[in-house]
């Protein structure tokens, strides 16, 4: 068993703070508040830059030193994926469609 120590102890409140601090000002200080209509479609746009820069240099990219790869298996299953979620709007249904379409590539075309 591990000893209690009160460092621990702060640094995981302290954790705590730092990461639900930045997530609940904004909904304390602008949940009451009217924000103007330009603002508010910026801000429909951050969850697809976010999901963008994340999954870009994953599918476009490979090696230790990232060069451009447009032949990843990775890439050509994101593309018909892309499509199930643009269609269906259904979170399970892309994830079936993105796992059948890495195996059917993984299988029929990387062999």
């Amino acid at each position: 068993m591990m000893p209690f120590w009160p460092e621990y102890a702060f640094m995981i409140v302290g954790m705590g703070i730092v990461t639900y601090l930045p997530r609940w000002l904004p909904l304390i200080l602008l949940s009451r508040r009217q924000l103007p209509e330009w603002l508010v479609d910026w801000l429909d746009f951050i969850p697809v830059a976010i999901l963008s820069a994340l999954l870009a240099p994953l599918l476009l990219t490979s090696g230790p030193v990232p060069h451009l790869d447009i032949g990843r298996a990775e890439l050509f299953a994101a593309l018909p994926t892309f499509g199930v979620a643009f269609l269906t709007r259904s979170l399970g249904g892309t994830v079936l469609a993105g796992m059948l379409a890495f195996w059917l590539i993984q299988i029929y075309w990387l062999g």
